[in-house]
Formats: C-alpha cells, structure tokens, sequence
C-alpha cells in the first residue's frame, strides 16, 4: 500500500523525518519495501517571471521569450504555448534537466534558428496532470528563483508498504498511523466525523437477502450534486498511491478506501428500477463490471441487485450499467459489510482482483460503517455539493467484541521479552486494546488477535524484536550428542546423492491446483483461502511442480534436465517425506562415437531409483520389482521396487499418456517417486562402521544362459540363483537377453566367492547344478 508523508501527517502528529519513519515501520512488523520521493526529478525546475514574448522570426507559432528565473540575468527561451505572454509566472526547466513526462534531457539548442536555453513547461511534462494547452501559469506574487518543489509543496515522500494479509487494519493510512502512534513516533490525531442531518427520506430502499454474504447495508442519497474533477490535492495523493483520477465521486470513495480502509461504492440512481437488494447470485446470471469484462455468476456470490439486474459483484466491484458519469446528479451511497470468506471464494472463483476485495477479504472493521457513511457524505458534499438524504441502516454488522484473559508475564515467558506490564498496558490501550485488569477486549478492526500468543505479538513487535536478548540454549558438557533424526540423516544422504549423480535440486510449490491432484488421485487437504485456483490443493504428489519446471526449462533451451525434490506429500493419514524426479530431454548428446542423441527410458530411472535407495539404507537386494505401478503410470514401461508384495518403497518409470497430456508433461520423460518413511531401519549395529576387510581369495566368474518362459521375469530368475547357495554366491548379473529360436534367451553373470580355500572343479560343479535346478523349478532350462 502507497500513501505520502503529508497523508500520514494528517492522522499523525509528528516531527519524524521520511527515514525515520520508515525504519519504524519495518521494526514494528509493516516493511517498507520502498521510500521514494517524486519530487527530486523535479529538483532542478524553477519559478520563473516571463519579461518579453516576442514572436519568433522564423515559425508563426513560437515566440521568443525571456525569463527571469532568479539568476540575475535574463534568459532566452523559445516557447510555443498559446497561453505565454510577458509578465505571466510559470516554471521553467533549465538545459541539463530532464522532463519527467517525456524523458527529454534539455540542452541549448537552436529552433528555427533561434537560440533556446531552457523550456518553459506544461502540467504533463511535469507529469502534475493531463493539461497540455499550455504552460503552468503560477500566481503573479511566486517567488521567483524558488524552487517549485518547495513552492507548490511536492516535497512529499512516497511510503510503500507491504501489508501481511493478517492486518487488515494496516489496509489504511490511519492504521498505519495507529501503529506508529504506539511506537512512540507521533501522537494520534482524534478522527474528525462530521454530522449529517437528512433533509428528506432516502428514495432507494434497501433489502438484504443474503444475510450471510453481506449482514449490514448502510447508506444514503445524495441529490443535487455535480460531478467533476476532484480537487488537486486529492489527485496528487491518488496518484502516489498508484491510482488514475477518475471523476470527484469516484476519487472519493478511493480516497476513503485508502485512507481510513473502508471501501464504499456509489450508484447513479438515475440507471436504477426500484430499490437495491443484497442477495445470492442466480444461476445464469451475468454483470458487466467497471473494468469492462463480463462475469458469469454463481448461487454462492453476493451480489447488489435492482428489480431488473446485478449492479454490483458484492465488495469486489461495481457494475458498469450503474456507474456514476460526468453527468450524474444523485447518487446512492453503498457502505457495507460483507463476509471475507464470502470475499475471497467470489475473487478466486472469478479470477478477479481488486482494491475492495484485498479489504474485504481480510476483513474491514464492522464497527465503522456508520462513520465511514458519514465521512463519505461529508468529503461529497463538500467537493460536489448537493443535499442528502436521511441515512439507511439494513441488517447488523458482527459487532461481538472478542475478551481475552492475559497474564502480562506471558510476555517475558513467549516472547523472551522484559517489558513492564505498566508499558504493555499502555502499548496495548495505544493499539486500540481496552484493559480492564488483565482482561483485554479486543478493537474491531483486529479479527486477526484471536488469544494471549497474539497480544504477546503485539508487545513485541511494538517494543522492537531488536530487544528480544540473544540467550545461548543450556548445553551439558562433554562431548555434544547427535541431534539429527534418522529420517533427517536419510533426507540429508538421499539429497547429497542425487546430486553427486547429476541431478539439480528444485524446490517447487507444496499446493496444486484440482485438476493436478485429480490426475494423481485427488488431494485430501483443500485450501479454505487459497492464494489463487493454481495453488487450491495441498500435493498428493511431488510429481506435478516438477514436470512443469522440466517443461519450463526445456521450453528455455535446455537440451537434458534431470530434476529432483525432497518434499512432502499430504494424504489422508499424514505427510509423508518423498523424493521424486524427473528425467527429459537427452540422456547423452549426439556424437562421433554413439550417433545419434539418446533419450531416456525406465531403466535410467531404475537405476537412479537404486542407488538413491542405497544411499537411504534400503536393503536394495532384497528388494523386488513389480510391473505396473498404478494408474499414474504407463502400464507397460512402470514398476514399483517392494519388500514383499505390500511395502511399496518406490514407483518408476514413464507416466500415464493420458496423465503426459493432461500436465504438458514433456515427451519421452520418466520420472519416480521414493517413498522415504517406508525404508525400514537397519538393524542397530553402532555408530561406527565395520572395517574393510576384502576378501583373501579371488572370486570365480561362471555364466548361465536359459531359455525362460515368457511370463517369468528376469529380477525372479535372478533371485533364484542368488538363493540356490547363498554362502557360495557373492553376486548375480544379467548381461544379455536374446530372442533365441527356441524362446527368451536370458544370460547372467555368477560370481563365485570362496572363503577358507580355493574351489575345487567339483564344488564348482556342484554348486552350478544347484544353480540350474533352482532355475528350473521356475521353468527355466539351460540354453545348449
């Protein structure tokens, strides 16, 4: 939120300079992103006295002036404003300054042959306004040689502030005073509320339908009035504050909104039928909003409605067909309330964004709308005249006050703070709080302070977290025990493995939109208040945050990306700690010795999959593969790596073509998930690892090649001969599969390892019979 330093000044009393004020700020928890001032690009301009005007020689619209811009000596300046004359004052830019409005730098140059040392400049050079007729024309007793920064009081710092979504009250210039005021940087200004009395009965009336969207509709009309531009000051405030002048009314309702918080809304009464009602959306019903798009609404939105259409999408933003135009006379003043939830399902559900929803949304204070109504009326009648009308009061805000018992010690014991409870009572009556021993009721405007913790924070934040003391934690002497967790120590050798294997680590968002969990099962935990549709569920999966990084970068240039993140998965039951990656593009670049660049395929993630497991601690020999993993997956290039048929420990391989499309998932890319809280722990053998002792006798390499039924697989195979003598056989590996005439042709590699003695021909032997015969109880046969 942007606001000026004058701005702040009329709600707080106070000496402090732009800097200071800033760094309060940002110490009491409201950052000040940036502190910026329009007005140095304005430091050069001078008030300047025309004393000629002559007409220049060369061109029937210029003129050739000379100013006196306080140097002592005229200066010659070729003008061609209609409106400059001899005697008239303006403000002139002298050669080296630049115009804001068009980024010129000014030099001495020739026009037409004349010399011109400077300009004299409009409203929208100096970007003031939009008049380009003809130069600014000061009052005649401005003091020449002054600069007009000073002169027309543009000295005036610009605040931007980010406000959290928590401090709603902060969503206003006298919020942000409150804060300050209880800082110690100021003294708050008491709010001037001016008394209306109505002259006749209000000729719009006010039903509400939908209590639960909007409880309270106060307002009032105002007939007579006159609808121009709104005054300067409030257009150069508006326009720091990043919005476009409109028109008095509109500006208004800005200004109030930004000022005090208070969104409000004005109708012109004359494109309304009948009265105007808060109710539920119908279905099928549309608006043509103020932006000049058109919503197709839902039964769960409020909207403000007359007897023949929807004039208003209920605190997010109004309806063209009754907006106020230069030719509005009467008005219907809108103040109300409306739900946050209600707010931000509405603005989320239509992807619309506005200054009233960040207010609604968070919620604005219930307590003021009968003020706001007043003020309103109040800056109207002063700015475009008219006569109200007797205010409506429709339905009752939730006005419950919220009491909280606070022991003042909590403050010391949370917080890590000493303040004395004198000074955190004063803090919290100077935030709004009323203390009444040690209960303390809360201000409307906090709906955020919902218990002790919460007041604790405001003390502290208020005395400054630069008091919390640095206290080291108490640590026993001797040698410092191990803290980290078995699940820390597999995520931190799981991480450090990937990446030593050529995988970057990416850290995406832990929320999905519906459509991505859906295509992974549905996610169980959703958003009540998401930050937007795309970020609505909490991740089934870690699957979907990285096929779009992949897709990004690929779409970037990146020939291979190979992507992995440790993370969370939120299913019914619990998170579940998961490392999930994702291999695209090229496994190896084309060149001279292999051709052709090769993409990657399922047994690059299998193996990826292995060693990661390795790395955590899984028994990876013991481990089986399953095909088809699930209706994520492709159901022929999946598998799953399990302890038996139920403990499932990781899924690998391409993903469903239905899935691919769905996510834009790049082509030919595979991905896996490891399941890290489904690794069993090893068993307990001590901190300090066994020595290295390599074996006194060489091993013997022996090959088997079988002919294998087609259903059997080679991981089953391979166990069996692992299993046909386990103190013989040190290792077993597939080293070729051949469609032979007679079938499958499967050849691995047995290593042999003796232990006291050398092998003999004949335990050799033996030991290749047992091999065959467990093969062949699987239906297997030695290939002649």
């Amino acid at each position: 939120m942007k606001f000026t330093l004058s701005w702040l000044k009329d709600h707080l009393d106070t000496d402090a300079s732009a800097g200071e004020i800033g760094n309060t700020l940002t110490n009491i928890g409201l950052e000040v992103e940036e502190v910026s001032n329009p007005s140095e690009a304005l430091a050069p301009f001078k008030v300047a006295r025309v004393l000629t005007a002559e007409k220049h020689p060369q061109a029937d619209k210029l003129q050739v002036l000379t100013v006196d811009a306080g140097t002592g000596e005229p200066i010659q300046v070729v003008c061609g404003a209609p409106n400059a004359r001899a005697g008239m004052v303006g403000v002139f830019g002298p050669p080296g300054a630049t115009i804001p409005g068009s980024g010129m730098a000014l030099k001495v140059a020739a026009i037409r042959g004349v010399e011109s040392r400077g300009m004299m400049c409009s409203s929208r050079e100096l970007e003031l306004g939009d008049d380009h007729s003809g130069i600014i024309e000061l009052p005649a007793d401005a003091p020449v040689g002054t600069a007009f920064t000073s002169y027309a009081g543009l000295d005036d710092p610009v605040f931007d502030v980010n406000v959290t979504p928590n401090r709603q009250d902060a969503m206003g210039v006298r919020g942000i005073a409150r804060d300050l005021a209880a800082a110690g940087i100021g003294t708050l200004k008491p709010l001037a509320v001016p008394q209306i009395e109505g002259a006749f009965p209000c000729p719009v009336p006010v039903t509400i339908q939908d209590p639960e969207g909007c409880p309270a509709f106060y307002g009032r009309a105002i007939k007579g009035l006159k609808n121009g531009a709104s005054p300067e000051w409030m257009q150069r405030r508006l326009k720091a504050a990043g919005q476009r002048p409109i028109s008095a009314l509109v500006d208004i309702t800005n200004y109030l909104m930004i000022d005090l918080g208070r969104p409000s809304h004005a109708y012109d009464i004359a494109k309304l039928v009948g009265g105007l009602t808060a109710r539920a959306a119908k279905p099928g019903e549309k608006v043509l909003a103020l932006n000049e798009k058109e919503y197709a609404l839902e039964p769960f939105m409020t909207v403000i409605a007359d007897e023949r259409q929807v004039h208003d999408i209920g605190g997010i933003m109004g309806g063209e067909d009754s907006g106020v135009s230069d030719a509005t006379t009467d008005v219907m003043l809108e103040v109300a309330y409306f739900a946050p939830e209600r707010i931000a399902r509405t603005g989320q559900a239509l992807g619309l964004t506005s200054d009233a929803r960040s207010r609604f949304e968070r919620g604005v204070d219930p307590a003021f709308l009968d003020d706001g109504l007043a003020i309103l009326t109040g800056l109207i009648l002063d700015i475009c005249g008219g006569e109200p009308s007797a205010a409506v009061h429709v339905g009752r805000p939730p006005l419950d006050r919220h009491v909280i018992r606070f022991d003042f010690g909590r403050t010391r014991a949370l917080g890590g703070i000493d303040v004395p409870e004198e000074r955190q009572r004063a803090i919290l009556e100077s935030l709004g709080f009323e203390v009444n021993g040690n209960d303390v009721t809360v201000p409307s405007w906090r709906r955020d302070v919902e218990g002790p913790a919460d007041l604790v924070e405001e003390i502290a934040r208020i005395t400054g977290y630069d008091h919390v003391p640095s206290t080291p934690l108490d640590r026993p002497t001797g040698v410092a025990k191990p803290t980290a967790t078995r699940s820390q120590l597999i995520e931190r050798r799981v991480r450090r493995t990937a990446a030593a294997r050529g995988l970057d680590e990416a850290i995406t968002w832990s929320f999905v939109s519906e459509a991505e969990a859906a295509a992974f099962g549905g996610g169980e935990w959703v958003m009540a208040n998401p930050i937007s549709e795309e970020m609505k569920v909490m991740r089934p999966s870690l699957l979907p945050g990285l096929i779009a990084a992949a897709r990004r970068n690929l779409d970037r240039g990146a020939s291979s990306v190979r992507l992995f993140e440790l993370g969370r998965r939120y299913l019914a039951d619990a998170e579940h700690p998961t490392l999930a990656f994702v291999l695209a593009g090229e496994r190896s670049a084309r060149a001279w010795q292999s051709g052709k660049a090769k993409p990657f395929d399922a047994f690059d993630a299998k193996a990826e999959v292995t060693a990661l497991l390795e790395a955590a601690g899984a028994p990876v020999d013991n481990l089986q593969v399953f095909p088809d993993a699930g209706p994520t997956w492709h159901p022929g290039r999946s598998a799953t790596l399990r302890l038996g048929p139920k403990a499932v420990l990781a899924a690998f391989g391409e993903l469903h073509p239905a899935l691919q499309k769905s996510l834009d998932c790049p082509a030919g890319a595979v991905a896996a998930e490891i399941y890290l809280d489904a690794i069993p722990a090893g068993r307990a053998s001590g901190r300090a690892r066994t020595a290295y002792a390599p074996p006194a006798l060489q091993p013997v390499t022996r090959d088997f090649a079988f002919i294998v039924p087609a259903e059997l697989t080679a991981d089953t195979l391979l166990r069996a001969i692992r299993g046909a003598d386990k103190a013989a056989v040190a290792g077993v590996r597939l080293f070729d599969r051949f469609e032979a005439p007679e079938g499958l042709s499967l050849a691995f590699e047995v290593t042999l390892q003796p232990t006291e003695k050398s092998f003999t021909d004949e335990q050799i032997g033996e030991i290749s019979r047992r091999i065959v015969a467990a093969a062949e109880k699987l239906g297997a046969r030695l290939r002649s």
